[in-house]
């Protein structure tokens, strides 16, 4: 028997290493144009949101009367200029929007077929997918965040009733902003991983994370309940700078909204990862 009559026993290809994932997920991430222009548009809209709310206090405030001057310092107002409803509602939805986006996107150009071919561990893929734009949008929302707070709490010193990071609750209201960007975006993701359609996607994401918690109302107990089990309750809970459950029927805890945070951050990842698998292109 010569050289040449032996079987050839067959090629097998080195799995993909996690890190080698998540480092095609990040260059696939920045090499889309559209990304970093997303977040930029996205983070100049917010800190303006939350800039122009600062400006008309800064503008109107001696225009208050003593009492109500009084006020705004007593009750610490300025921290709600940090971050304010309407910022946050803009961050969700672009937040949200990119994580589904991002994969949906390859659903609609067909690129995923060519995706789970060359990686067959579509838990893998989609778990580095979930790392890389957890990673992107903790930045994003710690640079939102944070330059809303410098730049309003900037203006309002102004007029001598800016905080510090250091008051009290300030911080907590900067990390909370921070961090519903992962939240919202890996939400999204799940939302794209079942649905798999752009734009039923983002509307999905909207009415999960925006209109749901809109609807659900905080005076009654089972309405309260599913209302704080959203991120955008718990967010409003964390960044309240008044006392806590002031004005509240159904008060609830710091803690149970970094709770609500975690859950919906974790199951959105479990979400993704899972929808993939055992299921067609």
């Amino acid at each position: 028997m010569t050289t040449l009559d032996l079987p050839v026993p067959p090629v097998v290809e080195p799995r993909a290493r996690f890190r080698d994932l998540v480092g095609s997920e990040w260059l696939k991430l920045w090499s889309l144009r559209s990304t970093g222009w997303s977040l930029l548009l996205a983070a100049l809209a917010v800190v303006a949101f939350n800039f122009g709310t600062a400006w008309d206090h800064y503008r109107y405030f001696l225009q208050y009367d003593a009492a109500s001057r009084a006020d705004f310092v007593a009750h610490d107002m300025a921290l709600w200029d940090a971050f304010t409803y309407n910022g946050a509602l803009v961050l969700i939805l672009a937040s949200a929007a990119m994580g589904a986006v991002t994969v949906v996107g390859e659903y609609g150009s067909g690129l995923i077929r060519t995706t789970f071919t060359a990686v067959p561990a579509r838990g893998a893929l989609m778990a580095a997918k979930v790392l890389v734009v957890t990673v992107v949008q903790a930045l994003f929302g710690a640079v939102v965040a944070g330059a809303s707070f410098w730049s309003t709490q900037a203006m309002l010193s102004a007029r001598d009733v800016g905080l510090p990071i250091t008051h009290p609750g300030a911080l907590r209201i900067v990390v909370a902003s921070a961090s519903l960007a992962p939240v919202c975006a890996v939400a999204g993701m799940a939302v794209g991983a079942l649905l798999r359609r752009s734009a039923v996607s983002v509307v999905g994401a909207f009415v999960l994370l925006l209109l749901l918690p809109a609807v659900l109302s905080d005076r009654r107990h089972l309405t309260a309940v599913l209302a704080h089990a959203t991120p955008l309750h718990a967010w409003e809970r964390l960044a309240d700078a008044g006392p806590p459950g002031s004005g509240e029927p159904f008060p609830w805890s710091a803690g149970g909204a970094w709770l609500v945070y975690a859950l919906w951050a974790l199951g959105g990842a479990v979400v993704t990862v899972l929808a993939v698998r055992g299921r067609d292109q």
